[in-house]
């Protein structure tokens, strides 16, 4: 029985984790507490950890893991920007889940704009309380628009073929461009100026951080739609706010947020709001915000426990070779996970 120190447990992990863990002998130790150096010590006597976007998995923590015996580090998730991987080489093996759903995020950021352009967030407000008036509900047509799509991995594709069911244009920016895809790539540059609607599919890298800054805005249409289920920092969010306030930003649409991990998943419907910025984004009638819930369907929820216990299962079976394992031995994690065909170390 392989033993799994569960981290940041929700209620709707635990079915699809305890199904999937039972079949396979892996058996999950579920904590409500996020991983950080102040909770590192619970996984003492586990052989893994299991971890989900806001764990804090950072040298300090790493150390202590291979320091109890933790052998391996299981991401229930596509990203692994919290996870210092280079500095787990030779000591933790890493693996994650590239692919859960990725139709659950497009669908999500094609829902989040459409409520946004067609006010329907407002609608429904209005109409519970019985007030059927249309003002100030006007939207606009997506057909015929340009949508620039940031990153084409299956989930930028996927979102870029519901866009073309709308009859927009699509452009895209990725360094690494899908090959005979039929999507028109373009600079960054050129997809800033050009873009009536953006929508961020890219994982956050050091390149990648902020790369929507003031200037980025500066650059865009005037009353430009920006659509985020990707990850928070991607986004400048004081300099999103200032674009909102000058009117150079018609709207956005935030699954994610930079400073997140401390206020999502949890209800503070209760509390003071300590960050002033996410509560000044909130406020604004033409900004939408929902709590990483892009990827949170019925489907996808079993795609991740599932290729979470595989993983986990592979890496200590057998010669331990996980198709799924983030590798630093080259440098270049993503595109040596593809072409090496043993164990990082």
């Amino acid at each position: 029985m392989i033993e799994v120190a569960f981290y940041d447990a929700k209620a709707y992990d635990r079915p699809s984790f305890e199904r999937c863990g039972g079949q396979r002998d892996v058996r999950f130790r579920f904590l409500e507490t996020k991983l950080n150096e102040d909770t590192v010590a619970l996984a003492q006597g586990c052989d893994a950890v299991c971890v989900f976007v806001n764990d804090a998995v950072n040298a300090t923590v790493i150390d202590r893991l291979y320091a109890y015996g933790v052998r391996l580090i299981a991401l229930r998730s596509a990203g692994y920007n919290n996870v210092d991987v280079k500095h787990a080489y030779g000591k933790v093996h890493v693996v994650h889940v590239p692919a859960y759903s990725p139709y659950a995020v497009a669908e999500h950021a094609m829902a989040l704009l459409l409520t946004s352009v067609r006010r329907i967030h407002k609608a429904y407000n209005r109409t519970r309380e019985f007030n059927f008036s249309l003002n100030g509900l006007t939207g606009f047509d997506l057909h015929g628009k340009t949508v620039g799509v940031v990153g084409t991995g299956k989930i930028g594709r996927i979102f870029a073929d519901i866009c073309k069911g709308f009859g927009m244009n699509v452009i895209a920016y990725d360094l690494f461009p899908a090959r005979e895809s039929g999507i028109e790539y373009v600079s960054l540059d050129e997809l800033l100026a050009r873009s009536d609607i953006l929508s961020l599919h890219c994982p956050l890298t050091d390149g990648t951080r902020h790369m929507i800054n003031a200037g980025a805005i500066e650059r865009m249409k005037k009353g430009v739609v920006i659509v985020n289920t990707s990850r928070g920092a991607l986004i400048d969010a004081e300099a999103l706010l200032e674009g909102i306030k000058a009117r150079k930003v018609g709207a956005a649409c935030l699954d994610v947020y930079e400073e997140e991990a401390d206020v999502f998943f949890e209800d503070r419907s209760g509390h003071i709001m300590d960050d002033e910025l996410l509560s000044r984004l909130i406020s604004m009638p033409n900004v939408i915000v929902t709590s990483h819930q892009a990827f949170l369907t019925e489907e996808a929820l079993n795609n991740i426990a599932e290729t979470t216990v595989n993983n986990i299962r592979s890496c200590f079976d057998n010669d331990g070779v996980c198709d799924n394992e983030l590798c630093y031995r080259c440098g270049n994690i993503e595109r040596c996970k593809k072409e090496r065909k043993e164990r990082c170390f």
